[in-house]
């Protein structure tokens, strides 16, 4: 069984990685001319990491991914001062199994194109068309050149982002809902920040209208920086654009020092407006389904949007493992089924967090925070973290999922 997987991101990769793995001939076509991933530091929860050590991945991660020490460190915003700690390591093992990380993005990519045979991989494919006539599906593509081509697969999966271009010819497309919150993204040398910022801790820092997220990656390297502020008259939805250094300064003039001497320390940021998508009707369309940002894009105050695409590869490379060209249109209704419930429900938890994060100081602050003080956001975060895919595929054998 052939299939086509358009997007060579992190999901796009996972996905021929693990289809690879299952025996399942399969194709990447991604329109870029080299293989690259925009942003900077993510999460990767135990339930990411999980599939990644089963494909053989775990010794890789830990040679540049940061293990966190410290998550969900919460301080406030005026002197730093720490409202909640909590602690993984072996705690966080023994519940999940695995370790909690922080990576940037582009070192996670690396290592997936490291480990999917070049072969499989085809660069400078931008998708233009997709006809399907219930016995297999033709893609016609387009590369920088204008010269067109055409591929022919039994299954073609949707992992091209947040704007994917196979996402209209699986489902109506709803218009964006705009969350009222820009972004800005900064990664500072590690020589340049204040020692605070350089512990393997997920910090971040809660106060009025804004709240301000900072954690390392690249082995250390680098401190990641997420500020979240209101968007203002800002609307463009995109990681690449350039933001002003000195207006990220303004947001956050007032606040604990430290973080200005961490944004004096960038050289750039990049600034996007925050949008995300409600739950699709649907995933597939007879052979073609959506996998990722282009089934379920959400918002990052959970975390888990790059956990959820990988959690996807792999229901979907068990769906397909034992599938034909005769029985894929039902296998990727399975896959739907199983995942479908699993991420819209991550994609509508990811909304209003930010409306606890960003209340002025005073009673509910107050309320707030002593809440945080009696909280334990790992244990509150087990319906994410210990969701365990390969019980979903075990029950899905078994006819009971």
């Amino acid at each position: 069984m052939r299939v086509a997987v358009v997007g060579g991101g992190l999901g796009g990769l996972t996905t021929a990685l693990l289809l690879d793995r299952a025996g399942v001939e399969v194709t990447v076509y991604e329109q870029a001319g080299e293989l690259r991933e925009v942003g900077a530091g993510i999460i990767v929860a135990p339930n990411m990491v999980r599939p990644l050590t089963r494909a053989g991945l775990g010794e890789r991660l830990a040679d540049f991914a940061v293990r966190l020490d410290v998550a969900w460190e919460m301080r406030r915003w005026q002197d730093g001062s720490v409202l909640f700690a909590q602690r993984m390591g072996a705690e966080c093992r023994r519940l999940y199994g695995a370790d909690c990380y922080v990576a940037h993005r582009a070192d996670l990519l690396t290592m997936l194109a490291e480990a999917v045979p070049k072969e499989l991989v085809r660069l400078d494919r931008r998708l233009t068309g997709l006809r399907q006539d219930g016995r297999e599906v033709e893609l016609t593509l387009i590369d920088s050149a204008g010269r067109e081509s055409t591929a022919v697969a039994d299954v073609v999966v949707g992992a091209d982002g947040i704007h994917s271009t196979v996402r209209p010819t699986v489902v109506a497309e709803a218009p964006p809902r705009f969350s009222g919150l820009c972004a800005y993204r900064c990664l500072v040398p590690a020589e340049a920040a204040p020692s605070l910022m350089l512990r393997p801790a997920q910090t971040i820092w809660l106060g009025p209208g804004r709240h301000f997220v900072h954690y390392p990656v690249s082995g250390g390297r680098l401190v990641n920086v997420v500020a979240v502020v209101p968007a203002g008259e800002w609307r463009i939805e995109s990681w690449t654009t350039d933001g002003r250094l000195e207006d990220l300064a303004a947001e956050f003039e007032t606040w604990d020092p430290r973080l200005g001497q961490l944004i004096a320390a960038a050289s750039e940021t990049k600034r996007w407006a925050m949008y995300d998508r409600s739950p699709l009707d649907r995933w597939t369309d007879g052979r073609v389904t959506l996998l990722g940002d282009a089934a379920h894009a959400m918002l990052p105050f959970l975390g888990q949007g790059a956990c959820q695409a990988v959690e996807d590869a792999a229901v979907l490379a068990g769906c397909l493992r034992e599938a034909t060209p005769e029985t894929a249109d039902r296998a990727l209704l399975r896959y739907e089924e199983i995942r479908k419930p699993r991420a819209s429900q991550v994609q509508l938890g990811s909304r209003g967090r930010e409306a606890v994060n960003h209340l002025p100081d005073g009673p509910e602050q107050r309320k707030r925070d002593e809440g945080l003080a009696n909280g334990d956001p790992l244990r509150q975060n087990a319906w994410l973290y210990g969701h365990e895919v390969e019980t979903e595929l075990v029950l899905m054998e078994k006819g009971t999922a």
